[in-house]
């Protein structure tokens, strides 16, 4: 996986799991993704080492990693939205089967 593809993997599981960090890990995730600092301008603003910085960082994306794995918040989060375009998608044509069909999935989903 590049650079780009891993940045925006974490970025979603921060989006989900983020509460779930610490302050500090919540600070230096949110700095370095999406402040875009350097590891030097983080230890600078924290007063503490570039290696204490990225092993935090190295923690924190593991953590988030291991609560996907756990929970699988994103992955149910998708099927929800995916049963709800074919809901969308069976009202919009009043087919009532497929909605009832769709309804019960979205139901199973939420279980």
């Amino acid at each position: 996986m590049d650079e780009l593809s891993k940045s925006e993997l974490l970025g979603d599981l921060y989006a989900y799991y983020g509460l779930l960090l610490t302050k500090g890990q919540q600070a230096y995730f949110e700095e370095y993704y999406y402040d875009d600092l350097s590891l030097s301008e983080i230890a600078e603003n924290h007063g503490v080492s570039r290696a204490a910085v990225y092993d935090n960082l190295k923690r924190s994306s593991r953590l988030l990693e291991k609560y996907d794995r756990l929970l699988g918040l994103k992955e149910k989060d998708q099927a929800l939205l995916a049963e709800l375009q074919v809901a969308q998608t069976a009202a919009e044509k009043a087919d009532l089967t497929a909605v009832k069909t769709s309804l019960a999935q979205l139901a199973d989903l939420l279980t």
